[in-house]
C-alpha cells in the first residue's frame, strides 16, 4: 500500500485555515480538548506550510520549532515564538485538559494572530533573487 506524499504548501494553508475554523467550532461547543488539538493543528500546518517554502525541514517537533525560530529571525518578529509556545500549551491542554478557563481566554487569540501572521508571510513569501 502506498502512502501519500507530504501536502503541498498550499493544502498545508488551506488545512492551517481549515483547523483554526474548526478550533473555534469545537471552543463553542465546549470541547476543549478537541478546539485545543485543533488550534495546535492550525498552527503547526502554518508552520509546516511556511518550512516547505524555504526548503526547512518540519517533519518532527524538534524541527517544526526550530523552524518558527528560524522565522523568527528571518522576519526580527519576536511575536512568532511567542505564538507557537502558546500552541504548545494547546497541544498540552488536549493530553491533560489542565488549561484555566483564562488562559484560553488570554492565549486562543495569540495563536489566532500566529497562524494568520504565517499564513501573510506563506502568502507573501518571496526568496531572494
Amino acid at each position: 500500500m502506498a502512502t501519500a506524499g507530504p501536502d503541498t504548501i498550499a493544502q498545508c494553508v488551506e488545512q492551517a485555515v481549515a483547523f483554526l475554523a474548526q478550533s473555534d467550532r469545537e471552543f463553542d461547543a465546549g470541547d476543549r480538548r478537541q478546539g485545543s488539538e485543533k488550534l495546535y493543528g492550525a498552527a503547526t500546518q502554518a508552520v509546516i506550510a511556511a518550512a516547505q517554502q524555504r526548503g526547512w525541514q518540519y517533519r518532527s517537533h524538534r524541527a517544526t520549532k526550530n523552524a518558527v525560530i528560524q522565522l523568527e529571525s528571518e522576519y526580527q518578529d519576536p511575536l512568532l515564538i511567542a505564538g507557537f509556545l502558546a500552541a504548545e500549551k494547546f497541544h498540552k491542554n488536549f493530553f491533560h485538559d489542565e488549561m484555566e478557563d483564562y488562559e484560553i481566554v488570554a492565549d486562543r487569540p495569540i495563536v489566532h494572530r500566529f497562524v494568520n501572521r504565517l499564513v501573510t508571510l506563506v502568502n507573501d513569501y518571496a526568496p531572494d533573487a
